[in-house]
């Protein structure tokens, strides 16, 4: 990527707003190119700005982060990291099937929020081993069929096991004695059979379908 990576920050908390302004400002590699107090107001500016990433407050008066999730046309390219609460918000899951890049806790520490970005600028899924976790044991129990699941070798089935604890390539291919172009095959293969938008959905379909590490 050539030139910095543009954010944008919906949040209908203007402390919140203030602190992740600040943050992102000082990051020589990411610039604030644009804020927004609710969902309306984000689906016009990521519409009209186009930014690389945009941090979304999932909980919002009127139309809340699903709703810029639902509302975003795909060809605009913007990844989005909604921010959650977790522990009161039912809608995680449903964000990352609505096509969130991840989420990240309303507490993170400002490094892993920074790092966020980061990964996912770089078409990257966030989800860390930490909230991971916490997601399988709120969803994980209702296993269901995903179609298409069946078609994928058993070399894939084990990446997207792995992508679904929140692994990088990199970590996924140290752990598999294996390269990184290796992962990145497996995983796209797997993206492709089972039509999953991207790594986070993959991510999804595989802790649905209770894929489990060997």
């Amino acid at each position: 990527m050539s030139g910095p990576i543009r954010v944008v920050v919906v949040d209908d908390e203007a402390l919140i707003r203030g602190g992740l302004r600040l943050l992102i400002a000082r990051e020589a590699d990411l610039e604030l190119v644009g804020e927004a107090a609710d969902g309306a107001a984000a689906l016009e500016l990521i519409r009209a700005a186009r930014p690389d990433v945009a941090l979304v407050d999932l909980r919002m008066p009127e139309v809340d982060g699903l709703g810029v999730l639902r509302g975003l046309d795909p060809g605009v390219g913007t990844r989005v990291v909604v921010v959650t609460t977790f522990e009161s918000d039912e809608n995680v899951f449903a964000a990352l099937q609505a096509g969130a890049a991840g989420f990240l806790l309303k507490d993170a520490d400002p490094a892993e929020l920074i790092r966020a970005i980061r990964v996912v600028a770089r078409g990257e899924a966030l989800l860390s081993p930490s909230v991971t976790r916490r997601v399988i044991a709120r969803f994980g129990r209702s296993r269901e069929p995903v179609p298409r699941m069946d078609q994928l070798t058993e070399r894939e089935r084990e990446v997207a096991a792995w992508v679904a604890t929140g692994r990088s390539n990199e970590e996924i291919a140290a752990e598999l004695a294996v390269s990184p172009a290796t992962v990145r095959t497996h995983v796209g293969r797997a993206m492709l059979k089972v039509n999953a938008r991207d790594r986070a959905q993959l991510a999804v379909m595989a802790i649905r379908a209770g894929l489990t590490i060997p």
